[in-house]
């Protein structure tokens, strides 16, 4: 992804939040690094990797999976993927000016998407199937850096 909405609550969104701590604004136009997503890109292209190079994450509160109706307001919102990560990591490295960007996989089709009822032993075994692929990628991104 290249953008992210935030639609969790309650987590720790900044360094900067304590008593007697200046507030500390940063920009976050484009909350993942690019320079680091065009590595990414470049080392999936090397491997022949069908990777997407855009795309909205909406960032959901979790644990649990979300509802039909939910999923329609993120997809309304201009979600494509809907995670429980990503936030409010992408905030705190972008306040300590680390890098950072998302590998996304997709690995379950939302609620709403398909006639069955989601199973979690099926999206385990799509996360167990991509990681391969995903420790490749890294491995190329390594050696292109």
């Amino acid at each position: 992804p290249d953008q992210i909405i935030d639609y969790s609550y309650g987590r720790a969104h900044s360094f900067f939040a304590g008593e007697g701590q200046s507030v500390e604004h940063i920009d976050f136009t484009s909350p993942f690094s690019e320079s680091l997503r065009k590595v990414l890109l470049q080392a999936g292209e090397r491997q022949a990797q069908k990777l997407v190079q855009q795309g909205v994450y909406g960032c959901t509160q979790g644990p649990r999976l979300e509802t039909a109706a939910e999923i329609r307001r993120l997809q309304r919102d201009g979600c494509d993927l809907v995670g429980m990560t990503a936030m409010p990591e992408a905030a705190l490295a972008r306040e300590l000016a680390i890098e950072y960007a998302s590998i996304s996989l997709v690995v379950n089709w939302a609620a709403g998407f398909r006639d069955e009822i989601l199973s979690l032993p099926e999206i385990e075994q799509h996360v167990k199937n991509a990681t391969q692929q995903v420790q490749q990628l890294l491995a190329e991104a390594i050696r292109v850096l």
